[in-house]
């Protein structure tokens, strides 16, 4: 059997793997995202490391002696500064971090061929920035520190002692030369980064490790068991999910993204979408990644103390416009298309007859809108009017999934995989091993098709971002 361990922004999901390609178990277990300021956004690694040996020990129980190798998969963009040994000298910060926004202008300064071949848009909460930041503001500590780490290479380093990452990862770090596909050296220089602090680099379904003593009793699992490189968690949920080449999935979790594969790379030269390494060699894929799905949903559905089924039962009731009522739901700044770290959210349009269902279904939109402004910004590397395959754990309400198709005015089709990261890191572990489970697929979800219109809502939308964006900055 084959373990998959996927590090996800507020929880870690264990999934066990047979060699038939069948799913056998799973497990999750949550952590906190903390806080400390406003626009932060830092997990603690040790939180962390006290989830993955809960799910796993869940999900493996009484057949740990048959787990054959482990895969890895985990959120993106994130900086973990950490020791020779792995202890974290400071809160991870996360891809939902917005601290680092002076530290942007060392990027835009970088020549226009340099920023081309990073291939993404220069945004806050990638690790280019969040290292100068900790460089600026925390000199003693990025001064002693051996590695900077993404959280999946942080948690590698911990099962097994070993440090690695892998292009997956490395490509949405704004410090990876994506034509090339090694570190970008010269970018590091010019930014006045430590290079030492990067790990080397080794394909996704490699071998880079194997499982320690000390891991291997705090997972509940037998010592010296191959651990694969694994892959970031978009990267291996496409693979998970089985994603055909030139088709798009739209994934909505606490962020949502919206993706393509492709077998050649093609940067877009506006810089507003991203363009990463796939999990497998010779593939990329493009996509548009939104911050502010799942994450300004739970705290609508929150702050309106309602009980989710509550809210899909109060904002159905609620006619499509939620009746003039506007939301943008950039909680925490925003990525594709506006590339906005400041834009924050808003409910306009408020009148006496609106209640809080109006506010939840206006949320529900807004998230929607967001995403289809997302889609547009790939432009041809998505076919006009082809269906979207649909994944993530954000989307299994049947309002929410017809909404999301009258909004984006495409069909939907469900992906009848439900840990699609966990699933794909499970793979990555069997591939290590020569191995490539090829088990029966579940039967296609019937595909979801758009009915209502939202064209006057979206235009009020756009509306109301073009004309508050110039405030947003005000100070």
């Amino acid at each position: 059997m084959f373990l998959g361990i996927d590090l996800g922004t507020g929880s870690c999901k264990a999934l066990l793997l047979n060699h038939d390609g069948a799913i056998v178990a799973e497990a999750s277990q949550a952590y906190p995202v903390k806080a400390p300021r406003p626009g932060w956004a830092e997990s603690d690694p040790l939180d962390w490391w006290q989830a993955v040996g809960k799910a796993v020990r869940a999900a493996v129980g009484k057949q740990a002696p048959a787990v054959r190798a482990i895969g890895l998969s985990g959120q993106m963009h994130g900086v973990v500064l950490a020791d020779a040994e792995g202890n974290p000298l400071y809160p991870a910060i996360l891809w939902a971090d917005g601290r680092s926004g002076a530290e942007l202008t060392a990027l835009h300064q970088l020549s226009e061929a340099q920023q081309q071949r990073l291939a993404n848009p220069l945004v806050v909460g990638m690790a280019a920035p969040s290292l100068l930041w900790l460089k600026q503001h925390r000199p003693a500590l990025y001064q002693a520190a051996r590695w900077a780490l993404q959280p999946k290479d942080w948690l590698r380093l911990r099962l097994t002692g070993e440090v690695g990452s892998e292009p997956s990862d490395a490509s949405g770090t704004l410090l990876y030369d994506l034509l090339a596909d090694r570190w970008a050296w010269d970018i590091l220089e010019a930014l006045e980064l430590r290079p030492g602090l990067l790990p080397p680099l080794g394909p996704s379904a490699q071998v880079a490790g194997t499982l320690k003593p000390e891991a291997a009793r705090h997972l509940g699992l037998p010592a010296g068991i191959p651990v694969a490189a694994g892959a970031a968690d978009t990267a291996a949920a496409l693979l998970g999910s089985g994603l055909p080449v030139g088709e798009a999935q739209l994934t909505v979790g606490t962020g949502a993204q919206i993706t393509v594969l492709l077998t050649k790379p093609k940067i877009d030269p506006t810089l507003r979408t991203h363009l990463y390494r796939a999990a497998l060699p010779g593939q990329w894929y493009a996509m548009a990644a939104m911050q502010n799905a799942g994450l300004a949903l739970e705290w609508v559905r929150a702050v309106l103390g309602l009980s989710w089924a509550q809210a899909y039962r109060e904002a159905e009731a609620v006619s499509p416009g939620s009746e003039g009522l506007t939301f943008l739901p950039y909680l925490t700044g925003e990525r594709t298309p506006h590339l906005d770290p400041l834009a924050r959210g808003v409910w306009a349009g408020l009148g006496r007859h609106h209640r809080r269902g109006h506010l939840m279904r206006a949320a529900l939109e807004g998230v929607a809108f967001g995403l289809r402004a997302g889609l547009e910004a790939l432009g041809e590397a998505i076919p006009p009017h082809s269906p979207l395959r649909l994944a993530g754990g954000g989307t299994a309400h049947p309002f929410w999934r017809q909404l999301l198709a009258d909004v984006l005015k495409r069909p939907l089709q469900g992906v009848p995989v439900r840990s699609a990261s966990a699933l794909g890191a499970a793979l990555l572990g069997a591939l290590s091993q020569g191995l490539n489970p090829q088990g029966p697929q579940p039967p296609a979800e019937p595909a979801i098709w758009p009915q209502a219109s939202y064209e006057e809502g979206y235009t009020r939308f756009k509306q109301l971002y073009a004309g508050l964006a110039g405030w947003f900055g005000a100070k």
